[in-house]
């Protein structure tokens, strides 16, 4: 560890205000290493996943996509504090997918209760609140809820929504507060819309879960356009709108980060809102992309070069013709020794962008193909 990182975890509660647009679990290792340095870093995910839990929590509710909320909560979550360890399995537990109905719901009964061993091994003030949370979802569970494959985790945060008049920000100070997050998480909106891409070949999908390939097939043509609309079933094309509690937190950040995830459906996902590329080159700070390594489903065919045109597109959409490429990115971090980049990196392009390339080592031997987390977030904190 060098010196500047050895005075970050001397007082990472003064340490920088390093604000991410991220989703999945892309970031998750990399926020578990980034809390030893500072207790200030701000994560806007996305609110749009359309598959698993999050999808029938979302159908059942009429909320946003949780999942991806709840998962970077618990990355920040303060591991010294007691029962956060037997919390953090309680929260992972997933119900069974091929259980029946009745064995389901005896299940969650039993957690609600205090008596499943996942719940018993928690102590006592914190299963007592979780089970209050957790009652306040079975309350108001449709009678054909499926439970199949549920995670607890978003129960319990499904929960803590209902009890806060379903205010998803309330809900989420009230589980931060009890899990102990070092940062901040919040959804980039609280819309509940579906995210929509046009494709090369000229056909439309709908839905995250259909987007992302992670799951599925990938896409067979390539991403042109991201949209949103109001319904999953037919297209209703809407906008929507940055609330102005993210522009405040993009404009207090200490740097502003695109990070490793997929490109489409996490990261430039975040920035289709109306006043996100505004409120970003509006900042002075720097503002810093970090392509994925080890290949990202989203981005076949798609070059380095491409990557930062497309996400320099969707940023300058939402600002006045001629902005500068560099008011709205400033530095591109690379490991052109051990990582790969499709296309290869063309500097002489991001040179007439205003895009400084910088040189980082980011993969290790553990960690390859990906960014090793410790490297990244030193990289990240020599920005900050």
């Amino acid at each position: 560890m060098d010196g500047s990182l050895d005075i970050w975890a001397e007082a990472p509660s003064r340490g920088p205000r390093l604000l991410f647009f991220t989703g999945g679990s892309a970031l998750d290792g990399t926020s578990r290493e980034l809390k030893r340095y500072t207790h200030n870093s701000v994560h806007l995910v996305t609110p749009y996943d359309s598959g698993g839990s999050s999808a029938v929590l979302r159908q059942a509710f009429g909320m946003p996509a949780i999942g991806d909320l709840r998962s970077r909560l618990m990355s920040l979550a303060d591991e010294r504090v007691t029962g956060h360890p037997e919390g953090v399995r309680l929260f992972a537990h997933r119900l069974p997918k091929d259980a029946g109905r009745e064995a389901l719901r005896a299940e969650l009964d039993s957690i609600v209760s205090g008596w499943h061993p996942l719940a018993r091994a928690v102590d006592i003030h914190n299963r007592g609140l979780i089970g209050v949370q957790l009652d306040a979802f079975r309350e108001a569970m449709p009678d054909d809820f499926d439970l199949r494959g549920a995670s607890i985790g978003n129960l319990v945060l499904t929960g803590t929504w209902l009890r806060n008049a379903r205010d998803l920000d309330s809900a989420i100070a009230e589980f931060a507060e009890y899990a102990a997050v070092l940062g901040e998480v919040h959804t980039v909106t609280n819309d509940n819309y579906h995210l929509v891409a046009d494709l090369s070949d000229g056909s439309r999908v709908i839905g995250e879960h259909l987007i992302t390939g992670l799951d599925l097939e990938p896409l067979g043509a390539r991403i042109e356009r991201l949209s949103l609309s109001q319904n999953q079933n037919t297209f209703t094309p809407v906008s929507s709108l940055l609330p102005e509690s993210r522009r405040r937190m993009i404009a207090t950040a200490d740097m502003i980060c695109f990070p490793p995830g997929s490109f489409y459906t996490s990261v430039l996902a975040n920035l289709l809102p109306r006043g996100a590329g505004r409120a970003i080159a509006a900042s002075p700070v720097p503002k810093v992309f970090v392509p994925s390594l080890g290949g990202d489903p989203e981005q076949v065919g798609l070059s380095l070069t491409e990557s930062v045109e497309r996400l320099l597109q969707t940023l300058g959409a939402d600002c006045d013709t001629g902005t500068p490429a560099s008011r709205l990115l400033s530095h591109i971090v690379l490991d052109s020794r051990r990582g790969h980049y499709n296309g290869g990196i063309d500097r002489a392009a991001f040179a007439r962008l205003g895009v400084e390339v910088l040189e980082r080592p980011l993969v290790s031997d553990d960690s390859a193909p990906l960014a090793d987390p410790h490297l990244l977030v030193e990289a990240l904190l020599s920005l900050a």
